[in-house]
């Protein structure tokens, strides 16, 4: 915060001078940005199209941020890594969940189970979830620019579902279902599915650990060994699409669940902290493949706790808390499923 109101300060003081000097401290912010991220750029031409950019996002962040300040919106932008990219050349680079695989591939055979969860009246579901507690989940990783986002999904509701059967929590190779489950539909850094990747799990009978088959964040040839294997499953269920209260009911008795949303948009990209609301979003068109390990409130907002694949230096240590009970924003609830194991 303390960054971000030093630099704003900036830029109000120099509104009080010439138009040079104004375009001499907005080249200098950009200079720090670039030099912080180790930013090379191979013509001048190009460097000065990232500049437009950056100071584009720079505008839009401190405008937003200035009605969070006046508590007009519920989460804080913060300037990151991705500023020199508009929001379509950050979604095409990081967001792979295709959802024309999906359309083609209706039907996936013997790997899809109906969702059967009926506990809902039942039993009394906790007003507040977090799977981290609990040691299911494994620490953020990132996906570089590769759209792979799809298999952290898959590796990460299957990594929840192993340790609770085994009790030992292992790290799985997204670089695995990257090379090798193309034959299920995905495509690799263009993207795929969490359900294709988990049919292919259950086909080869397991999938390799992160130890032995790590990241890369290219597509590459594959290398599966079964005796590398770390986990397997047995197929996977499919959640009621856009029911929030089944997703509710998954993610508080099964454990980390994997999802697709809606995440083409710059209040994303640049996403701090706080309660995500953005009614700009789409319930359908889903591009980014997350991992849901929670929910709760916060100031009196609900939320879904939500696990990226950008790193800690995203949002909140590589986490989002996204809005819920709000229509199925984003998409959230649409095409939620985890593996059987």
């Amino acid at each position: 915060i303390m960054k971000v109101t030093v630099l704003l300060a900036v830029v109000l003081f120099a509104g009080c001078c010439s138009a040079m000097q104004l375009n001499q401290q907005h080249v200098s912010l950009f200079q720090t940005w670039k030099n912080l991220w180790k930013k090379v750029y191979q013509t001048v031409e190009e460097e000065e199209q990232k500049m437009a950019t950056w100071f584009n996002n720079w505008n839009k962040i401190s405008e937003h941020n200035m009605q969070y300040s006046l508590k007009q919106k519920s989460y804080r932008l913060e300037m990151n890594e991705y500023g020199d990219l508009t929001s379509e050349e950050f979604s095409s680079m990081m967001n792979g969940y295709r959802n024309d695989i999906r359309l083609k591939r209706k039907s996936t055979g013997g790997s899809t189970y109906l969702n059967l969860l009926s506990f809902g009246s039942q039993i009394q579901l906790p007003t507040l979830v977090d799977w981290r507690k609990h040691g299911l989940v494994t620490p953020v990783k990132n996906q570089g620019q590769c759209g792979s986002c799809w298999s952290f999904s898959a590796t990460g509701s299957l990594e929840g579902q192993h340790k609770k059967k085994t009790g030992k929590l292992v790290s799985l190779s997204e670089q695995n279902l990257i090379d090798c489950s193309t034959p299920e539909g995905n495509d690799g850094c263009n993207g795929g599915l969490m359900d294709q990747a988990f049919k292919y799990i259950k086909i080869q009978g397991g999938i390799d650990t992160e130890a032995y088959y790590p990241y890369e964040a290219k597509d590459d040839t594959c290398r599966f060994n079964i005796t590398d294997s770390g986990a397997t499953d047995t197929g996977f269920v499919d959640i009621k699409s856009g029911d929030e209260e089944m997703l509710k009911e998954a993610a508080a008795t099964v454990g980390p669940i994997s999802v697709a949303i809606d995440a083409s948009h710059t209040s994303f990209q640049f996403y701090s902290n706080g309660v995500y609301s953005e009614t700009a979003c789409s319930s359908t068109m889903l591009d980014h493949g997350v991992l849901v390990v929670g929910y709760g409130t916060e100031n009196g907002k609900d939320y879904w706790l939500v696990k990226n694949s950008w790193g800690e230096g995203w949002g909140e240590a590589g986490y989002i808390k996204m809005s819920r009970n709000a229509d199925n924003q984003c998409g959230i609830a649409t095409q939620a499923s985890y593996p059987l194991v």
